[in-house]
């Protein structure tokens, strides 16, 4: 079984998912822009759901941090910017293979 977790860098609007501590997959993203920062620290993936609607995009996960989550986005410009209200967005496309990938229990470290 896939001993996975994922490190998202802020700085460098990249998601890396890692499997046994080594690079498995790496994602652009978009991140929380100065006003609304995505806080960085540990957290974990509670909650999965397909669709949720509005600007979600086709998938969340949602963080052990209330309110925050990895999701997709319909807007696909923004990725690569410090943009968003904290989550961590990604491409459909992207958002979906991840999502195949990891569980809920998942450990997420948000790095600066």
């Amino acid at each position: 079984m896939p001993n996975r977790s994922i490190v998202v860098s802020l700085s460098g609007h990249q998601l890396t998912l890692l499997n046994d501590g080594q690079p498995e997959k790496t994602y652009p993203v978009a991140v929380g822009k100065i006003a609304t920062m995505t806080p960085h620290g540990q957290f974990t993936i509670i909650n999965k759901q397909a669709n949720p609607g509005g600007p979600f995009g086709a998938f969340w996960m949602g963080l052990s941090k209330p309110h925050y989550g990895i999701h997709g986005t319909n807007d696909p410009d923004s990725i690569g910017k410090s943009v968003s209200h904290g989550c961590i967005r990604m491409y459909n496309d992207d958002v979906l293979a991840l999502s195949k990938l990891v569980s809920v229990g998942t450990p997420v470290t948000i790095v600066p």
